[in-house]
């Protein structure tokens, strides 16, 4: 159990509890019910049903001092009985994450920074490149670097080195940080719905390479950046955020991507931040963020 699991006994846990399943009446209250039956208060709960899936969606944070396998065991019971997907954490809980990236520092950079004064809830366990030039900022970070090389030749050897690192240092989860490679459908699955892309363009427009080049030659008015869970599709995973930046006729590919690049920041920390603090739960092929 982590630290923060195992407090002082005459301190309660707080859990966040996350959960989908076929929408029918009696899930909120049986749910509640447990809690309560645990000593459970909850102190923040959210709730939606999908009537294009048919799904319902909560999150749930509750205060209590039952330890998690008296909690878990009970929520395994209601589980069964509403065919449920579900999770539960401690709120807060750092989410081991490693970071992938090539050449472009400014996400990299704004997750560590984020971590390190915002208390962005990840604990950033490695950097894998493909490139060398990442590695001064990861050693200022103190965050353990990993030039893994991809050719044609090469890429099946860097994916499965990946997995190793991932088994290894027990991630949790993969942000792709302006990482300029794509990963394969085998990997996508084997990683699916644990994998966070930041594409440089607000999609579904402008997909692919040099977003910012076709934005500019179509004279857009908005730019804008979309962070996505990563599938075998390029570029068209789950859409967990996006933002934009108004721009006109004076701007440069330059001035754009320079100005796309404080969007993508933004974007990738917001999804990176909702994901570790388990508000992002998958409906299909889009999301349901409880913000």
């Amino acid at each position: 159990m982590s630290d923060a699991a195992s407090q002082h006994a005459d301190e309660p846990t707080h859990w966040v509890l996350t959960l989908s399943c076929p929408d029918r009446p009696g899930i909120v209250r049986a749910v509640a019910g447990v809690l309560a039956d645990h000593g459970g208060n909850i102190t923040e709960s959210q709730q939606f049903g999908d009537p294009l899936s048919g799904l319902f969606f909560m999150r749930v944070q509750v205060s209590a001092y039952a330890p998690r396998e008296v909690l878990a065991g009970a929520m395994s019971t209601v589980a069964r009985t509403f065919a449920m997907t579900w999770s539960l954490d401690v709120v807060g809980r750092p989410v081991r994450t490693l970071v992938m990236g090539s050449t472009a520092a400014h996400c990299l950079n704004d997750l560590a920074f984020r971590q390190r004064s915002e208390k962005l809830p990840v604990d950033l366990v490695a950097v894998v490149s493909n490139h060398t030039s990442l590695a001064p900022l990861a050693e200022f970070y103190d965050i353990p670097f990993h030039h893994v090389p991809v050719t044609s030749a090469t890429k099946a050897q860097a994916e499965a080195r990946l997995l190793e690192l991932v088994e290894e240092l027990d991630v949790e989860l993969v942000v792709l940080a302006r990482y300029m490679q794509i990963l394969s459908d085998d990997l996508c699955r084997r990683l699916a719905g644990r994998v966070i892309n930041i594409h440089h363009s607000f999609l579904p427009s402008f997909k692919g390479a040099r977003p910012y080049a076709q934005a500019h030659d179509r004279g857009v008015k908005l730019i804008g950046a979309t962070a996505h869970y990563v599938t075998g599709d390029l570029d068209e995973g789950p859409i967990i955020e996006q933002d934009v930046e108004r721009v006109d006729h004076t701007r440069s590919v330059d001035d754009l991507v320079a100005l796309g690049q404080d969007v993508e920041r933004r974007a990738l920390a917001r999804a990176v931040r909702w994901h570790a603090e388990h508000r992002v739960l998958l409906d299909g092929h889009r999301t349901i963020v409880f913000r």
